[in-house]
């Protein structure tokens, strides 16, 4: 009994260790890292999330199969089981940080990231530790990988459609056609912010919440309009019409700074585009013109139309112009025949 005393310590003593580096130490050099704002430890402490503990453990166990009476072939044996263990928590480790670190990346170079290329890295990561774990075991990798070549081949053949979103995914990120957090309108009419872009379908979140999800192969080769590209500010066009009465260079000043206002409260950072107008028809009942505004992104036009037209409404009250509603004047000629008595 005595004997095991030791090694029943050392697993002790790991998990003991374990615990400690995992809720104290690693929590105030994380807190420390985060006050810090140093780059990429947001992404190196949620990579070593819980492995720190897995590491410890692992070492209290290795230690006590080191101290322990076990039989050679014994030892031998859970020292390869902790061995397995230890590599697939490092590549485990390794695949999340390659996954973070894409995301990093691409968040820099496009604004928000998709999880198709995140997923993709970390996949890789893990093909690659698996295969150097079976090598590091004694395992043949060569007749492996000569098996899943020839076996690819078949799941090719079975997995067309799956592939198929797969790499027009690929090409939709590629040809930057679609990125996530633009705005798209499809074909069919429905439209909203790509949210994601996985290895299947793109997410596409509507304005009232509902979320529609299209194959990848589908978006590719439909026709859509994309409010984004190849910048997010669009400009605002509204039709209006006034009367024939009206005095056009008063109504053209008074519109004008209307829209200048509409524009210092929803996208000051454009004024530099000043908002004009330009007048088109000879209507029915009305002069029409058509008034050109800068606004930040798509989705802005709906509030910017609603402040224009409370404004505008408003002021040519006050200065007197009039909006006129559709007048029809109807002619009617009596055609009846009188009799003759």
């Amino acid at each position: 009994m005595m004997q095991w005393i030791a090694p029943i310590a050392f697993i002790l003593a790991g998990l003991l260790a374990g615990i400690i580096g995992e809720k104290v130490i690693f929590k105030k050099l994380q807190n420390f890292v985060a006050k810090k704002r140093i780059a990429g430890g947001e992404i190196i402490f949620h990579s070593l999330h819980r492995m720190t503990f897995i590491w410890f453990v692992l070492g209290g166990f290795f230690w006590a199969i080191l101290s322990s009476p076990l039989k050679p072939d014994i030892a031998i044996v859970m020292q390869k089981i902790l061995t397995i263990a230890l590599l697939y928590s490092v590549t485990l480790f390794f695949a999340r940080l390659t996954a973070g670190f894409v995301n990093l990346f691409i968040r820099r170079a496009e604004g928000v990231p998709t999880s198709l290329i995140s997923n993709l890295a970390k996949i890789v990561v893990l093909i690659l530790g698996t295969l150097i774990l079976l090598q590091t075991v004694g395992v043949q990798i060569t007749p492996i990988v000569t098996t899943l070549g020839i076996g690819g081949l078949a799941v090719g053949l079975a997995l067309q459609d799956t592939l198929a979103n797969l790499f027009s995914g690929f090409y939709l990120i590629i040809s930057k056609q679609v990125r996530t957090g633009d705005y798209v309108k499809l074909d069919g009419g429905h439209e909203g912010y790509v949210t994601d872009i996985t290895w299947r379908n793109t997410t596409i979140k509507e304005i009232s919440n509902n979320v529609i999800i299209v194959p990848n192969s589908k978006l590719a080769s439909a026709i859509f309009t994309n409010y984004h590209l190849p910048v997010k500010e669009i400009t605002l066009t509204m039709d209006v019409g006034v009367s024939y009465d009206s005095d056009l260079e008063q109504v053209e000043r008074v519109t004008v700074e209307v829209a200048k206002e509409v524009m210092q409260e929803i996208a000051p950072e454009l004024m530099i585009n000043e908002p004009h107008i330009r007048f088109h028809t000879f209507g029915d009942f009305s002069i029409d013109f058509r008034i050109y505004m800068r606004v930040n992104e798509y989705f802005d036009q709906r509030i910017g139309k609603h402040i224009f037209i409370k404004k505008l409404h408003r002021r040519y009250q006050q200065e007197g112009i009039q909006i006129p509603f559709p007048v029809r004047d109807i002619y009617m000629q009596d055609n009846m025949n009188k009799n003759q008595i």
